[in-house]
C-alpha cells in the first residue's frame, strides 16, 4: 500500500463538512472503506500531521456518540 494524498479523493466521493465561515479546521481524522482488487472490504484510516492519539481517539469516541444519538448542537438559551 502506498501513501498518498486524499484531497482529490474525498472530494470525488461528494465528502462536505459543515463549516461556517471564519471557523478555524484544527485537525481531520478520516475513516475510509476500501475494496480491494480481489474483493475484499478493509478500513484504513488518514490524519492531518500532528495529530496525536488521544486527540484521534476523542475525535472518534465523540463522533461516535453524535453518530448513535443523533445530538445536534443548539445555541445556548442561558443569558448569564
Amino acid at each position: 500500500m502506498s501513501e498518498q494524498k486524499i484531497g482529490q479523493l474525498l472530494d470525488s466521493l461528494g465528502v462536505e463538512a459543515d463549516i461556517e465561515e471564519g471557523d478555524l479546521v484544527a485537525a481531520a481524522f478520516v475513516i475510509l472503506k476500501v475494496i480491494k482488487t480481489d474483493g475484499t472490504v478493509s478500513l484504513a484510516n488518514a490524519r492531518s500531521e500532528g495529530l496525536d492519539w488521544i486527540t484521534r481517539l476523542g475525535m472518534v469516541t465523540a463522533t461516535a456518540a453524535i453518530e448513535n444519538t443523533g445530538f445536534i448542537d443548539t445555541p445556548s438559551t442561558d443569558d448569564t
